[in-house]
């Protein structure tokens, strides 16, 4: 399983809605209720590209960046950007694809990761487009891609409180919602008073 070109796609759209952005939004509640959306934008850059990039070429995270505020330096979005183009072009080595990680002490196929990975890009993109009053959309393999992923792992993450309880959504709920649904996100979650 190869989802080099998935993953592609949702890093530009991610890209393109943590650049639009503002200051002013930074303290806006979002869809991952503990987290302000400073908070979440830190954990989005964190995850989706930095760790993004050591896991294709299975490399440890370094602790400096566990603490680092990435949304506190200046053009911050701009190196969003940059690292997910780095965290992507690692991806497209069919060999990222095709190795056995390490996570947190099991060995675990590494397009298992390069999935969840997908998965908390689209679902994260989504919490971020949310929160600060933008929309958020992928081409529909990403969208199957990432409910695929959600699907395998959902009852894992909802042990270690990563996922809440599936939302019910409607027959006619379209497929991106249906996805949000499973992770347990309100596809109609707005801020009050948006």
């Amino acid at each position: 399983m190869n989802l080099h070109e998935e993953m592609a796609a949702a890093a530009t759209e991610n890209a393109r809605v943590v650049s639009g952005v503002q200051t002013s939004q930074l303290t806006a509640v979002t869809p991952c209720l503990d987290w302000d959306l400073h908070a979440l934008l830190n954990h989005t850059i964190l995850w989706t590209a930095f760790s993004a990039e050591r896991r294709a070429r299975d490399e440890p995270l370094p602790d400096e960046l566990m603490n680092r505020d990435f949304v506190a330096e200046p053009g911050f979005a701009a190196t969003y950007a940059a690292q997910l183009d780095k965290a992507v072009a690692a991806w497209s080595d069919p060999q990222a694809w095709q190795r056995e990680l390490n996570v947190m002490g099991s060995p675990t196929p590494s397009a298992d990761v390069g999935a969840l990975l997908l998965a908390e890009m689209v679902l994260h993109g989504w919490d971020v487009a949310r929160a600060s009053g933008d929309d958020y959309s992928v081409p529909s393999n990403v969208v199957i891609a990432a409910r695929a992923a959600v699907d395998a792992n959902a009852e894992l993450f909802r042990k270690y409180d990563g996922f809440a309880d599936p939302v019910p959504v409607p027959e006619s709920a379209s497929a991106f919602d249906r996805l949000l649904a499973a992770s347990g996100r309100d596809p109609a979650w707005a801020p009050a008073g948006r």
